[in-house]
């Protein structure tokens, strides 16, 4: 070989022992060793424990739903223990380890139940580590990354996946690869806490919730302390005005100071409503105005029989509420954490954001009955166009509820007589029998124009539900303090101005308001105008929720989705897969 060709060769050699060493050194993504003369010992016996799929020592032994990710963590690091520093002379927890500790101790003011990542037991584990054991080292090591793993998770993703109550929220893509993440991130973490909230969701309107939560636990807890604060109020029969004469005004004055409702701190009663001064009836008056804004009633000032069952409620109950939102925020994809349309349903509150995620604007909307499977769903996608004098086309599930009755009664005169035509299967106008129509062999619409269901607009983001947001021709509806009256839609109370809003947002500038009015009571039927952009949108579900006053507004659970989701946490561990469905609502469809 001539002397060139060997210098090759050589260069060659080395090129590839570097790229092995580097595969070699990148391929385990483990950061330093946590033993050393021993780690052939704690391996044997980390194995078998996660082959078993058991961590004997936590409260949810069963790890099978995490046993790929924890074997892999493991086999990334060639079975040495994680969280464990010198673990041949004196085993001790890591700082890493502490600090995870720490946040499952803390995980009620996440929203989170600390007895999922065994809050209570770690000292216990902690302190068996000094006797230098093995096996309780190992134990130890074990429960610790299925525990961070868990953790991160439920932080990440939320504990329970939205499909199982047939929401259409994906949250596959947030998903991380939990052994690289744990590796890279969490074993050597020099900032835990730090850690902790870049898994969380990055919205203020999360964080600002968040910190709500710590203020209901610390009055849950003087509510579990103060007997005054434990007393029901009595209720009365109908709204009533306050007065000297309701027999717990000073009980009731106390009740709302707690919150802030009533902000006049030196005139309210004190422990046990006996201090003096006592608070005005007008101050009194003015702090239930408060408390019902914040509670979406009207906001007279009176005693009624709602408001007083609302003061009744206790505080672990608001607790769970402002949990299970934190629940819901966790599930959205990235790109609707801070969507720029959100429709909170409990609330019947529509908000529009700027690119900078600020409100740019609120408005009332109606949503779907409480009563007979019209819920308007919860889910998120993109807003991609507008459909100015839309036809209604309705749906079979109405014709058989509602048409079929006066079809009847009046025969298929009923259909011309309210505004209604029927068309083949192209959309063109045909005659049709009652019979027909019956039989679903025509298909039946509403004519554009104001007195249409859906109004003179609709916003469309194309889903599985064929739920948009509309106009509607009942605009004394808003007026109304709940306002579920919909088949499912969600119908808007200011539709003009909201169509200017999601044009200029959408990238179509040529768009005024003077041509969106022309466009509504003139225009051609059935315009469709796309947007050059598309707009995220999320029809969501808050009973507890941050408002622009910056006080935590509470809603009733309208659909029962809270209790739904309270069923399924209270189960514990493991929660139900994506593959099952706890108590499946009928989807709405087709709606108005």
């Amino acid at each position: 070989m001539e002397p060139k060709q060997r210098k090759i060769a050589v260069v060659c050699v080395v090129a590839v022992l570097v790229a092995v060493g580097i595969y070699l050194f990148v391929g385990r993504r483990h950061r330093k060793t946590r033993s050393a003369p021993k780690s052939d010992v704690y391996a044997g016996k980390l194995k078998p424990v996660v082959e078993s799929n058991q961590v004997k020592v936590l409260r949810w032994p069963n790890f099978s739903d995490y046993e790929p990710l924890v074997r892999t963590f493991y086999d990334d690091r060639n079975f040495e223990v994680a969280w464990v520093d010198d673990a041949d002379t004196n085993p001790h927890p890591s700082p890493q380890a502490l600090a995870f500790i720490q946040a499952f101790q803390d995980a009620a003011h996440k929203g989170l139940n600390p007895d999922d990542f065994d809050a209570a037991r770690w000292p216990e584990l902690t302190k068996k580590l000094a006797g230098k054991n093995d096996d309780d080292i190992v134990e130890f090591d074990a429960a610790m990354t299925v525990s961070v793993m868990r953790y991160i998770s439920d932080l990440r993703i939320g504990r329970v996946n939205p499909t199982q109550f047939n929401f259409d929220i994906k949250t596959d893509d947030k998903k991380y690869d939990l052994p690289e993440f744990v590796s890279d991130n969490a074993v050597d973490a020099t900032d835990v806490p730090k850690l902790i909230k870049s898994v969380e969701p990055d919205s203020e309107q999360y964080r600002k919730l968040e910190d709500a939560l710590g203020h209901y636990l610390d009055l849950a807890k003087q509510q579990a302390g103060d007997p005054a604060l434990q007393q029901q109020l009595p209720t009365v029969a109908k709204p009533t005005a306050v007065s000297d004469s309701y027999p717990a005004l000073p009980a009731l004055a106390t009740r709302l100071q707690v919150e802030g409702d009533l902000g006049i701190s030196e005139a309210v009663a004190g422990q046990g409503g006996n201090s003096d001064p006592q608070p005005s009836v007008d101050q009194v008056s003015d702090g239930i105005k408060h408390y019902q804004e914040r509670h979406g009633f009207a906001p007279d000032g009176k005693l009624t029989p709602q408001t007083i069952a609302s003061l009744n409620i206790p505080m672990t109950q608001r607790v769970q509420q402002i949990s299970d939102s934190l629940e819901r925020w966790r599930w959205l994809p990235n790109e609707y954490v801070n969507p720029a349309l959100m429709v909170n349903l409990p609330e019947f509150v529509l908000r529009g954001y700027d690119e900078n995620h600020h409100l740019d604007f609120t408005m009332k909307v109606v949503d779907g009955k409480a009563m007979g499977d019209h819920d308007t769903p919860v889910f998120s996608h993109m807003m991609k166009y507008l459909i100015f004098r839309p036809y209604w086309n309705v749906p079979t599930s109405i014709i058989k509820k509602e048409l079929a009755g006066h079809l009847a009664k009046s025969g298929v005169g009923y259909l011309a007589a309210h505004n209604f035509e029927t068309t083949d299967n192209t959309g063109h106008v045909v005659s049709a029998t009652a019979a027909q129509v019956e039989h679903f062999n025509v298909q039946v619409r509403e004519k554009p124009g104001p007195k249409n269901s859906l109004g003179l607009v609709k916003f469309m983001f194309p889903n599985e539900y064929d739920i948009y947001l509309h106009s509607t021709p009942q605009p004394e509806l808003f007026e109304r303090t709940r306002r579920d009256f919909s088949h499912g839609c969600v119908r808007v109370q200011k539709p003009a101005d909201l169509a200017v809003w999601v044009l200029h947002r959408g990238g179509v500038d040529t768009w005024d308001m003077d041509k969106v009015q022309e466009a509504m009571q003139t225009g051609a039927d059935n315009h469709q105008v796309n947007l050059k952009s598309q707009i995220p949108i999320v029809i969501f579900y808050l009973t507890a929720n941050i408002e622009e006053d910056g006080h935590v507004h509470f809603f009733d659970d309208i659909y029962g989705y809270d209790k739904r989701l309270d069923a399924v946490l209270a189960k514990g561990m493991p929660y139900p897969s994506a593959t099952q469905k706890v108590n499946p609502k009928v989807s709405p469809e087709g709606t108005l």
